[in-house]
């Protein structure tokens, strides 16, 4: 019961249905599947949680020791696979969540049927020499990170609408600054690093279980390049491209999120 409560885990849906577990992204939580899970619960049984540091979750269970890498968050989602004891779930991880799904996966692939990477990217900065774009340069993660630092209300106000995208819909931009204010700036500060350094760019080809790659048409975070990437270094992957733009499509567009959801997880029963 401590791993529940620790990540507000919450399950429901179809008792006898199969399992989809969503894993939210920085600067989130689980509110943001709110509409995805409406439309899953019918056929599935669906599993989620607030990583620790956001949204409800046990923000005493927080240290910097343990969520300095994504080594921390992949251990809570392993340890929550094995408290619920459902089987075998379709792990649906957002943006930096979807590498967390990708070391899980590789690490004790026994609790996945699959996974969908959602807006993912298994590195932000460009590595020229390797021919490989992230999206932004090192420089560009570097002042990104020196501003969050400087006045973490501010960048989040501003960065929050780059991030949704769809500026004629404001409402999107509005929703994700609020969660990102809502969060802690010490906590922020360091899952923003974890989010923005990190380099799982070799990780990828260790990926064994059945994996779909969802990428948005147009996302300022994670470019096509990035989703044609990671599709190439996981062997049997498949790559849809979403019609919906920005970052966060769970908010922009749900129906079409869930649909592709449900259609690659029905395939995992």
């Amino acid at each position: 019961m401590k791993v529940r409560s620790r990540n507000l885990v919450k399950v429901s849906g179809r008792a006898d249905g199969p399992v989809v577990m969503l894993a939210h992204g920085f600067g989130c939580d689980q509110n943001m599947w709110r509409r995805v899970v409406l439309a899953l619960e019918r056929d599935f049984r669906v599993v989620c949680f607030d990583h620790v540091g956001s949204g409800n979750s046990d923000l005493s269970s927080w240290t910097p020791q343990r969520y300095s890498s994504l080594d921390g968050y992949v251990e809570d989602i392993l340890e929550i696979c094995r408290e619920l004891a459902l089987g075998p779930v379709t792990f649906v991880g957002h943006s930096v969540s979807a590498m967390m799904g990708v070391l899980a996966a590789v690490r004790e692939p026994e609790h996945f049927a699959g996974l969908v990477l959602l807006a993912p990217s298994p590195c932000f900065i460009d590595d020229p020499a390797a021919g490989y774009r992230g999206g932004f340069s090192a420089a560009d993660i570097d002042e990104l990170l020196e501003s969050l630092d400087a006045n973490y209300l501010g960048w989040s106000g501003a960065m929050a609408p780059v991030i949704a995208g769809n500026p004629e819909r404001p409402e999107l931009g509005e929703e994700l600054t609020k969660s990102f204010c809502a969060t802690d700036p010490e906590i922020a500060r360091v899952f923003a690093r974890v989010t923005f350094l990190s380099d799982n760019r070799a990780d990828l080809a260790k990926v064994k279980v059945p994996t779909l790659v969802a990428q948005c048409s147009d996302d300022a975070i994670a470019p096509p390049e990035v989703g044609a990437f990671i599709h190439a270094q996981i062997t049997g992957s498949r790559l849809v491209t979403l019609n919906a733009t920005g970052h966060c499509p769970q908010l922009s567009a749900p129906e079409e999120t869930a649909e592709a959801i449900a259609a690659f997880a029905r395939t995992r029963r």
